[in-house]
């Protein structure tokens, strides 16, 4: 387990970054992700579907981010990524596009990574997703995220992540994405 000095006013003590059975804490990983994402109930409701339907493909894992008193803070999750699943299904467009498809295959696919928001820029993301990958087998990872500078951007790139294609798409989605990639293990600094 790794620790992550906490130095806001909210909580002054450590979080831990460990294993995380998130069929088990689903609810309060996605109570972190509506605050980190913005998301409503009716959001939050259908992709507890989800989560719980990811969490069956093989290889599947998750981490989170604790207080000493147990409160989830933050969460990971991936998996190898599979050409068939939708994600890849909509990505892969865009990333022949950009001679890039070949990122889809031995590629370990961080699918979610929220941290509540008086918890950022204190180190814990990096745990989560370092941590996380730092356990593939594959020898690269890939992600999405909103095509945006963003302190999570900024935060990927600075792991090794670069783009791969922008402007993604995504079925109801109001905002296009960017896909990342990176050689693993990622850059640390």
């Amino acid at each position: 387990m790794l620790r992550f000095p906490g130095q806001g006013p909210r909580n002054p003590d450590d979080v831990v970054i460990g294993p995380l059975d998130l069929a088990e804490r689903v609810d309060e990983a996605l109570a972190v992700q509506a605050l980190a994402f913005g998301l409503g109930a009716e959001e939050i409701a259908v992709r507890r579907q989800i989560v719980l339907r990811h969490l069956t493909h093989p290889g599947a894992r998750a981490f989170g981010a604790t207080t000493p008193e147990g409160r989830l803070v933050g969460f990971v999750y991936g998996m190898p990524n599979d050409r068939a699943h939708w994600w890849s299904t909509v990505v892969e467009p865009y990333l022949r596009a950009q001679g890039r498809d070949g990122w889809l295959d031995d590629s370990f696919v961080i699918t979610e990574l929220h941290v509540h928001p008086h918890y950022q820029n204190r180190g814990a993301g990096r745990g989560l997703i370092t941590t996380i990958t730092d356990g593939a087998a594959e020898p690269r990872s890939i992600l999405s995220a909103i095509d945006a500078e963003s302190p999570a951007r900024g935060l990927y790139r600075s792991l090794g992540y670069e783009d791969l294609a922008r402007r993604v798409h995504f079925p109801s989605a109001p905002k296009p994405y960017a896909v990342m990639g990176a050689p693993l293990p990622l850059l640390r600094g």
